[in-house]
């Protein structure tokens, strides 16, 4: 029996999830491996409700994201619609295709803040792991118009072995542009991330380096920048907890309208997903099977049970044990106390040691450029 859905917080954040459709072609993309078509994308009444909802359930924060959100024709009424209703709005994007164009608007209709990603800090890096050439600067780009606008940034990098020698430029490139906030975000091996595990994953002593690179620069940034760490479980001796905490803090809505405890829970089989069409936002939180599944303390294994950490973690990742040990309920590999750390660290160890690694497997064909890459791009987004 899990813990009492009554005892449950409510939520203070939303990820909505517009659409899947996206310019990029990043082999760490944190999005399931099957993806939501726009035929089944929420329509706006249906997005505008859900905002309502939100609201009225206690969220203070919503992240628009996707994929590409300003994909969507309808981002600025839905953007005006976080602001009629009191939630903070952060813009999730890449900064690609119509992003710039429309960005003055979306200010205009009450944006708060943007997250830009960035893949590299020169072109040739940065478009290699894109898959799309033109990228990095279209996105410098868009850092213009941000400031422009006099919207607060935060530039989100994610860390991997065909850029970790660049986390002092991505520091450096997050002031240049005016970032209030980084986050250095090593790798996280799930969805499309996984598939790629064998040419992402780096050395220890490289991630190690990555560390004293970032704590040197928070002192040295203190009060200008503040900047996130997130380090790989691969790496770790302690899992994180989860979205917060899974059922705790935070809930995702995907473009289809599925509300899911976590970003990559989908992946878990026999969870049963409740959808915005036929229950509001508060019936899922505090009822959905999908949400009481692993909420709370009751459902974990030893050593979880009887750990001291165990409302700190809240028993790591769900994904991450069924993808490495093949049981969504068993102790997170990343733990240090779990029977099954040394597969995690064997992994790690054997896969950073290939001196070289395979090439990326991006989402359909390899890189693109030029004029049929840009219709490609439109196609996409359209």
């Amino acid at each position: 029996m899990t813990t009492s859905a009554i005892t449950v917080p409510n939520p203070i954040g939303i990820l909505l999830e517009l659409t899947h459709r996206c310019p990029l072609r990043c082999p760490y993309c944190s999005n399931p491996l099957e993806l939501d078509k726009r035929s089944r994308e929420m329509d706006t009444a249906t997005v505008l409700r859900v905002l309502g909802e939100a609201a009225g359930l206690g969220i203070l924060h919503v992240h628009l994201s996707g994929g590409e959100p300003t994909a969507r024709a309808d981002i600025v009424e839905i953007t005006a619609r976080c602001a009629e209703v009191g939630l903070y709005s952060n813009l999730i994007t890449s900064g690609i295709g119509r992003a710039t164009a429309v960005l003055p608007d979306l200010a205009a209709a009450g944006l708060d803040h943007v997250q830009l990603s960035l893949q590299g800090v020169d072109a040739a890096a940065a478009d290699k792991v894109a898959g799309l050439r033109g990228s990095h600067d279209s996105k410098m780009r868009f850092a213009e118009e941000i400031a422009r606008q006099g919207l607060a940034l935060t530039v989100n990098a994610v860390i991997h072995r065909g850029n970790i020698e660049q986390v002092e430029g991505f520091i450096e490139l997050a002031v240049k542009l005016g970032a209030r906030r980084l986050e250095i975000a090593h790798t996280q091996y799930y969805g499309w991330a996984y598939e790629n595990r064998a040419a992402l994953m780096p050395a220890r002593p490289d991630v190690d380096r990555s560390i004293r690179i970032v704590e040197a620069a928070r002192k040295r940034l203190a009060g200008s920048l503040v900047i996130d760490l997130v380090v790989p479980d691969y790496y770790a001796l302690r899992p994180k907890a989860c979205a917060g905490g899974w059922g705790r803090k935070l809930m995702n809505v995907a473009p289809s309208g599925k509300v899911l405890p976590c970003h990559g829970a989908e992946s878990i089989p026999g969870l049963e997903f409740w959808h915005v069409q036929d229950h509001s936002l508060a019936d899922i939180w505090r009822r959905s099977p999908a949400f009481n599944a692993y909420r709370g303390t009751d459902w974990m294994p030893e050593p979880c049970r009887s750990c001291e950490r165990k409302e700190i973690d809240w028993g790591g990742c769900r994904c991450q044990a069924l993808a490495l040990v093949g049981e969504a309920a068993a102790t997170d590999p990343a733990c240090g106390k779990s029977p099954f750390h040394a597969r995690i660290e064997a992994l790690a160890t054997a896969e950073a040691a290939v001196e070289a690694p395979p090439d990326y497997i991006y989402r359909g064909p390899g890189p693109r450029s030029g004029p049929s890459a840009a219709r490609e791009i439109e196609e996409t987004l359209s």
